[in-house]
């Protein structure tokens, strides 16, 4: 089993920190936000630290706006520098959540896709069940591909649609790696269990 995973997603608010949550926590990981944009509510580091109960590296940026990273640095009047932006040393497995979706600015000359492609870590795609996903999926898998990114698979979010899931993973053939359902009541217990239902460790190797 790789001892890195990058999580991203299709879009933003898709349910990828929550994903993040329950991979960090069964596979007992370190969890690392690099670039934080908006502080006034519970950060994703927050969120996974609550649901985990693991231990979570400190964001290399934290930005107060809400917005993209490179528009949210800009108005405190910094600049992301993504040249220097590396994995942090960890023991044991480690999941980096990026932020938003594949090509989220950084600043006006790199995207996160470009720091994923230089990593060379092993990328899981989120994506959500819900009516568009296709496109957006499709269009992601294909811009992690052209920068070199290895990807592992899909990790489904939603309700089951199965023909949905299915054209993704043939058209963008990529590895269906589970699905995580909505969950009503979110707590470290219940996450545990939709994450055990819904995705095979095994399936990360």
């Amino acid at each position: 089993m790789a001892d890195a995973f990058i999580v991203t997603g299709t879009d933003t608010g898709i349910g990828k920190t929550i994903f993040a949550a329950g991979l960090t926590q069964a596979l007992g990981a370190h969890y690392w936000k690099p670039v934080q944009a908006g502080l006034a509510e519970e950060t994703d580091s927050e969120v996974v630290a609550r649901l985990s109960g693991q231990p979570v590296l400190p964001e290399t940026y934290r930005l107060h706006m809400p917005a993209s990273p490179h528009i949210s640095a800009a108005a405190e009047g910094r600049e992301i520098d993504a040249a220097t932006m590396d994995i942090p040393p960890h023991d044991g497995p480690l999941v980096v959540e990026g932020a938003g979706g594949v090509m989220v600015p950084l600043s006006d000359n790199s995207l996160f896709l470009d720091v994923f492609a230089r990593w060379q870590v092993p990328v899981i795609l989120c994506a959500r069940t819900q009516l568009g996903t296709i496109n957006h999926t499709l269009l992601s898998l294909q811009a992690l591909r052209h920068a070199g990114c290895p990807v592992l698979g899909v990790a489904f979010i939603g309700d089951a649609e199965p023909e949905v899931e299915r054209s993704i993973c043939h058209m963008g053939q990529t590895r269906h790696l589970g699905r995580l359902p909505l969950i009503n009541t979110l707590t470290p217990e219940t996450l545990r269990r939709a994450f055990a239902a819904g995705f095979d460790l095994e399936a990360l190797q």
